[in-house]
């Protein structure tokens, strides 16, 4: 099973397309670093407009390489699983487009063998364009902003973590992403084994996360309480769950604590079970699929 991993990560590595993915995570992160760097202090004017004409607040300790990620990860993981969708919704209806499916189903591997190298290619494509981009959302930040106590707005307040308490954090929010993407190439892959060209399920995830995406922001009394929590796109942000910490009595934060811990894990299950019934479910249907092409 290892020799076939290597060789659909190589099918995946030495398609120029992969690396578009890349180099777009990289510009736009470059970018908002950049703009941060020269003109942070507008942003952080408007963050904090609410209090910032009653206390005099250091906007140089503020803007430091913590925040800075945090605002990375907040503009783009959303847009992100398109950029999975581009290389898992390849995986199997690529094959099926050159006409070398056929081949490889008269190998002497069961077609279960197979689809779950193709799922676990795609799972270690998703978690390299995760790596680059908390090397550079992170690391590049620290680097260009260096650190210092980190500052949150919440709905009603703004919450302070302590530079020592935050890098822990990061580790669990990019944990938790890793599993959200992983969702996503999970049904680029499922609609992959559906169709006999690459378009198809590339377009067809990027609409269906798109449209899922806008369903979870809306607020319909009805719909919030039954058909919302079920959407796996109303938890792939809950990593945001991570940096918000328990407080004392006096509003400061507790090191190392969670504010909703088992919310965080709830979402973690749901996205869990997505990846096990797409997975599943694209193994079924190419286990009965007749082979033409």
């Amino acid at each position: 099973m290892w020799k076939l991993l290597q060789i659909e990560l190589f099918k995946i590595f030495s398609k120029p397309r992969t690396y578009i993915s890349f180099v777009a995570l990289a510009a736009m992160i470059l970018i908002i670093q950049i703009g941060l760097k020269f003109d942070g202090e507008s942003y952080l004017q408007l963050m904090m407009s609410g209090i910032s004409d009653s206390f005099y607040i250091p906007y140089e300790m503020i803007l430091n390489g913590y925040l800075v990620a945090f605002v990375i990860l907040n503009a783009l993981l959303i847009h992100v699983p398109l950029l999975i969708a581009l290389v898992a919704g390849d995986t199997v209806a690529g094959e099926a487009n050159m006409g070398t499916l056929r081949l490889l189903v008269t190998k002497p591997v069961s077609r279960t063998e197979l689809m779950l190298v193709k799922f676990f290619a795609a799972v270690i494509y998703t978690l390299s364009l995760l790596l680059w981009m908390a090397i550079l959302a992170l690391v590049l930040s620290i680097l260009l902003f260096g650190t210092n106590d980190m500052l949150i707005a919440r709905n009603t307040a703004m919450e302070q973590i302590q530079r020592s308490d935050v890098l822990w954090r990061y580790v669990a929010a990019f944990g938790y992403a890793g599993v959200a993407l992983s969702t996503v190439a999970a049904l680029a892959f499922l609609l992959s084994v559906m169709a006999e060209n690459s378009i198809g399920p590339i377009v067809a995830t990027i609409s269906i996360v798109i449209v899922l995406t806008i369903l979870s922001e809306m607020k319909i009394p009805l719909y919030d309480d039954t058909v919302k929590p079920w959407l796996f796109t109303s938890h792939m942000l809950a990593w945001k769950g991570f940096f918000y910490s328990k407080a004392t009595e006096d509003g400061r934060s507790i090191r190392g604590s969670i504010e909703n811990l088992p919310a965080i894990l709830r979402s973690l299950a749901i996205l869990l079970t997505y990846i096990v019934v797409f997975v599943s479910s694209a193994i079924i249907i190419f286990r009965k699929k007749d082979i033409l092409s």
